[in-house]
């Protein structure tokens, strides 16, 4: 069955409640294991139908935020999730309180019970009206962004398809670019301000009504955090300090002398790698599926059937539209066992990066689908995003046939991108960290705490005032995670360090690093993200040496990568 054809009907969330009411009460009156286990399998699969209910109407509102049927159905669920949420913990109390505990963790292991304690840390009735605010107000700020229409020479272009003229190698068109989406940003300030000034408010009271003092706690323990504390990515963070921005700073002082450009470089010069233009793909949406199809035809028998499957299904919605919500992201539909890619592709090098990175956490929930229980198919969120940055440097070995000519510039710019990224995404999660330990500081305070941080872990960008929004330090609000997933980016980072690991490996042998790649992806979400390393014999990115190790090794690479003949 095609996506498209996938039919849709509100789950009834009154009736959801009724349900898991019950099923509690039957599994706190189990008999034996065998009657829990029944009863749990039960739970299992209606809270797949309730998924599948809720990713249907996500997805395609997503697809077309104008759609007024599907933005009343998320409306809907932004209004009853959190009332069902006070159902789940009951249940979950009762899953923990269970005489047959043992039975459960000897068959499924223990790392439900552990998450499920976790979880039960993040909820109480008393923050339900918080919570529906809070889906509200960054559903509000996604139809935002996708409601920008901005005049750019004589057309109107969405955030997305204005990407293009924003690594335009002409410098007066990226400038004009920049100027526009600026623009833009800057007349809905207030919009933005209004925005997240509400959700800190509110996420600052969830967290003190929980008895946590204030958001960050609570805000880990909603990451689902289990092998690893605040202090660690304290450390983490210094680690980013003294190894990789000193060689991104590097990076960039080269990419000023080939572009000819002052340093450090304003925005719309530091997008541009190349003075020719930067690599772009050798192809439109269709060829680069049929380029998908050929490297993941290649890699191995289960990326072939997996990448045939997602697009005789139509799972791939890849092309930028008009009203369509901006980014990019990667879910399942469980009913269905089938994952689906979200994208908006603009021509640029990112559309190539999406058929390996989204496709890297759909090829992880493929390889898991049926596990049980079904919060084991998907890993925490640092675990994740190893799939898909990895699977981005495994997609190197195709690079001539999603980029032709360009090629060389491409195998260039994707090791510098995965070096010069993780300081900007770093800086992401410091952000979020001063914002909620100072939830009272007004709108400027927080521009002004960002455009303190750039000059920590970003140094090569100048704050020269040219360019409305990003100059004066406003740009942090075209990040998603930021208003809508909080002290998410850090994952990114942390999956990069090891996917910077996956990438040394591949230089020295494909098929041994796919072995490790396996190895790693096999194992779903049933192991914490250190253990999931652990078992696939990959290092830890808490380790300071790793970071040390993996920054030195691309640093050689880029300083002996050969440019030659590329202007």
């Amino acid at each position: 069955m095609k996506f498209k054809e996938m039919p849709y009907s509100r789950y009834d969330c009154e009736q959801l409640k009724k349900d898991l009411a019950e099923l509690t009460m039957s599994l706190s009156a189990a008999k034996t294991y065998e009657e829990a286990k029944a009863v749990f399998l039960k739970n299992e699969e209606e809270g797949k139908h309730f998924e599948t209910a809720v990713t249907l109407a996500q997805v395609r509102h997503s697809i077309d935020t104008r759609d007024k049927f599907y933005e009343e159905e998320c409306n809907y669920y932004n209004r009853m999730l959190p009332e069902v949420e006070e159902y789940s913990q009951q249940w979950n109390l009762a899953m923990l309180n269970s005489p047959f505990r043992a039975d459960f963790e000897k068959e499924y292991g223990d790392l439900m019970f552990i998450n499920t304690e976790i979880s039960l840390k993040t909820f109480s009735p008393d923050i339900v009206p918080q919570m529906q605010q809070e889906n509200d107000l960054t559903q509000e700020y996604e139809k935002l962004l996708a409601s920008a229409q901005i005049p750019f020479r004589g057309k109107t272009y969405t955030l997305a398809q204005l990407g293009p003229y924003k690594v335009d190698p002409d410098d007066s068109t990226r400038k004009e670019a920049y100027l526009a989406e600026g623009s833009w940003y800057k007349e809905n300030q207030a919009k933005f301000d209004e925005y997240y000034d509400k959700l800190t408010h509110l996420r600052d009271e969830m967290g003190k009504k929980l008895g946590y003092g204030g958001y960050t706690t609570l805000g880990y323990y909603r990451m689902g955090r289990n092998c690893y504390t605040k202090e660690d990515v304290e450390k983490f963070r210094a680690a980013v300090v003294k190894y990789l921005v000193p060689v991104a700073e590097k990076i960039y002082k080269k990419q000023a002398e080939r572009l000819g450009c002052e340093y450090p470089m304003s925005f719309y010069n530091s997008v541009l790698e190349f003075r020719s233009g930067n690599p772009k793909p050798a192809g439109d949406r269709d060829y680069l599926v049929e380029a998908g199809q050929r490297f993941y035809d290649d890699l191995s028998p289960e990326t072939s059937k997996f990448f045939r499957t997602m697009r005789e299904m139509d799972l791939m919605d890849l092309l930028s539209t008009e009203g369509k919500q901006s980014g990019g992201y990667c879910t399942s539909i469980p009913d269905y066992n089938v994952p689906f890619i979200f994208a908006n592709f603009n021509g640029t090098q990112h559309d190539v990066e999406v058929i390996t990175h989204e496709a890297g956490h759909a090829f992880e929930a493929w390889m898991n689908i049926d596990r049980v229980p079904s919060s084991y198919v998907w890993p925490g969120m640092e675990s994740a995003e190893v799939h898909s940055m990895s699977m981005e440097f495994f997609g190197e070995t195709f690079a001539e046939d999603f980029f032709g000519k360009d090629a060389r510039k491409f195998l260039y710019s994707h090791l510098a991108g995965g070096i010069t990224f993780i300081p900007y995404g770093t800086m992401v999660d410091h952000f979020q960290h001063e914002v909620y330990a100072n939830p009272d500081w007004t709108p400027r305070q927080r521009h002004d705490c960002w455009k303190k941080l750039m000059g920590i872990y970003t140094p090569w960008i100048k704050l020269d005032g040219e360019i409305p929004f990003y100059s004066d330090g406003e740009h942090w609000q075209r990040q998603h995670h930021i208003y809508s997933s909080p002290f998410y980016y850090i994952d990114y980072c942390l999956a990069q360090t090891v996917a910077l690991e996956f990438w040394a490996m591949i230089q020295k042998s494909r098929k041994d690093a796919w072995k490790h790649y396996m190895a790693y992806t096999l194992q779903g979400g049933s192991r914490t993200f250190t253990d999931l390393l652990k078992n696939a014999d990959l290092k830890s990115p808490f380790e300071e040496e790793t970071l040390k190790s993996v920054c030195a090794q691309a640093d050689k690479a880029l300083d002996e990568f050969d440019l030659t003949g590329i202007e």
